[in-house]
């Protein structure tokens, strides 16, 4: 037998549906695209060197498709159990795949591979490079993730249902000073710290002696700055297992080619006004395994060793790739 409903119940019904739709914002699917990968070595040329300053490598590979939507790639998240990677692109897009991995737990390839656009607060698809360029990514402990942008120096929080970055975001508080950056020298790097506060790092603006940095802690912003090496610019940033911090700098010289080096700062350092100087871990440049890498992920591995993923932004240039390479970290 059929009963139905009285017109009352259901448009009250309608009436919360619409209510949960605006509470949680809509959400856009991606859509499955190809992507090719090719493995590398730490060393082209000597393939059995695998260590350099104190990263052991664990595998590389070198990213590649046919869609044009491909490229650009800023911000890294990897999910605990290292099975999922999230990043965005300076023109939009929102990628995420699953990583694998051989029988000695190197990374080998990706699978199932997603793109979408990001959206803006209007609920449209992001328009123009001076709003689609975002930078770095940071998850919260609810499972929203915070996105920086520069050009338009911004900061947007994604929801944390379903699949956050295809969702409609809302806008987070940026710090007051950020409007002074530079347009292509903005956030950078932004990562959650051990007790929820955020450390935000810029690639060009400065504050006294160093990159100017800033620290979210209890619903505000203040300033720090960030000591980075000369020539080098910071370009993203991950919390370590054990709370310190990961800094990945990057440099290019025109005859020398990319290099990047890895910062450590110590968990204790991070407190309003202060100078970060971070301990560096390795720094690398040709003939290694390098390009210009701007993303940085960390976690856990299943036998308790510090897992460091890194990412490449080719910039859509044909003599730049993408490649995305994992180290353990010897402690």
């Amino acid at each position: 037998m059929i009963r139905y409903l009285s017109r009352p119940f259901t448009t009250a019904l309608l009436g919360l549906g619409l209510i949960l739709w605006f509470a949680a914002g809509p959400a856009w699917a991606g859509e499955a695209v190809t992507l090719s990968t090719s493995r590398l070595h730490l060393d082209p040329e000597n393939p059995g060197t695998e260590t350099v300053g104190r990263l052991v490598w664990r595998g590389g590979i070198e990213i590649t498709a046919d869609d044009p939507r491909i490229g650009g790639l800023s911000g890294l998240l990897v999910s605990d159990d290292g099975t999922k990677l999230t990043t965005v692109s300076d023109f939009g897009h929102w990628l995420s795949a699953r990583l694998v991995y051989d029988d000695r737990g190197r990374l080998r390839g990706l699978e199932q591979a997603e793109i979408g656009r990001l959206h803006g607060l209007d609920g449209e698809r992001l328009h123009g490079k001076t709003w689609k360029d975002a930078e770095s990514l940071a998850r919260l402990a609810d499972g929203s993730i915070l996105v920086s942008f520069e050009r338009e120096h911004r900061i947007w929080r994604y929801p944390a249902a379903g699949n956050a970055l295809a969702g409609r975001p809302e806008a987070w508080k940026k710090p007051a000073d950020l409007r002074d950056a530079p347009d292509n020298g903005g956030l950078e790097a932004l990562v959650v710290l051990a007790d929820g506060g955020l450390l935000a790092l810029t690639e060009e603006q400065t504050y006294g002696a160093g990159a100017a940095a800033y620290l979210w802690r209890e619903g505000g912003w203040s300033r720090l700055s960030y000591a980075h090496g000369t020539g080098f610019r910071p370009t993203g940033a991950a919390r370590l297992p054990d709370g310190d911090i990961l800094v990945v700098e990057r440099q290019h010289l025109l005859l020398a080619g990319p290099s990047v080096r890895l910062m450590r700062i110590a968990a204790a350092d991070i407190r309003p006004g202060a100078h970060l100087e971070g301990r560096e871990i390795a720094r690398w440049g040709l003939p290694l395994t390098v390009d210009n890498f701007e993303a940085v992920a960390a976690r856990r591995g299943p036998g308790g060793e510090t897992l460091i993923y890194l990412l490449s932004d080719d910039n859509f240039h044909p003599l730049q790739r993408t490649l995305l390479v994992m180290f353990a970290l010897k402690d």
